[in-house]
């Protein structure tokens, strides 16, 4: 025999007299049943309830990831995307993937179709941004030529001819406010 051999009966003895050790100072904590009780009762309700509620909150987020992208990129079918969603959650979430891919994609011939790949929310959000003062010129100028494309390709939306009104009015009042401010400048330098 050699001596790793031998000791190997040896490290086999110390564990075996550590878990006896263990096993003795347990009995006398468990010798109540009710504390055992309390235990069981304790893992039951949290395997029996909240275990599932957990589960079925984290599918529920998961599921609603790809509504949540298409809202973010102003996705122009965001509510096929959502319902697709929905009936994701239905079917066992088969088609989950179909709607993250969908998310994250364009549709080809929106744009040719109906003048804009955005979602209509988008232009409501930029309207509100340009009421509050926070819009950029090229921001503007962008919004502008998405409306008059929209506009090229059928009747606009009243919301957005509405919007699209608007930009023109204060557009109008800017440049007459420019030429009022030229011509001050004039007579005062004459």
């Amino acid at each position: 025999m050699t001596t790793s051999s031998a000791l190997r009966p040896c490290a086999r003895m110390r564990a075996c007299a550590s878990l006896l050790g263990v096993a003795a100072a347990f009995p006398a904590a468990a010798a109540e049943s009710s504390f055992v009780d309390k235990v069981a009762d304790v893992m039951a309700i949290i395997v029996l309830i909240v275990v599932p509620v957990v589960v079925i909150v984290l599918f529920w987020m998961v599921h609603v990831l790809p509504e949540k992208i298409a809202h973010k990129r102003h996705h122009p079918q965001r509510d096929a995307i959502t319902t697709l969603c929905l009936l994701s959650l239905v079917f066992g979430g088969l088609l989950w993937p179909l709607a993250w891919l969908w998310a994250y994609t364009k549709p080809v011939g929106y744009r040719s179709a109906y003048g804009t790949d955005k979602h209509m929310d988008y232009y409501e959000d930029m309207a509100e941004r340009h009421r509050a003062g926070t819009l950029l010129r090229d921001d503007l100028r962008h919004l502008r030529e998405d409306l008059e494309a929209m506009e090229a390709k059928g009747a606009l939306p009243p919301q957005l001819r509405a919007l699209k009104d608007e930009l023109n009015q204060l557009r109008y009042e800017a440049q007459a406010q420019a030429q009022a401010d030229v011509q001050a400048g004039q007579k005062g330098g004459a």
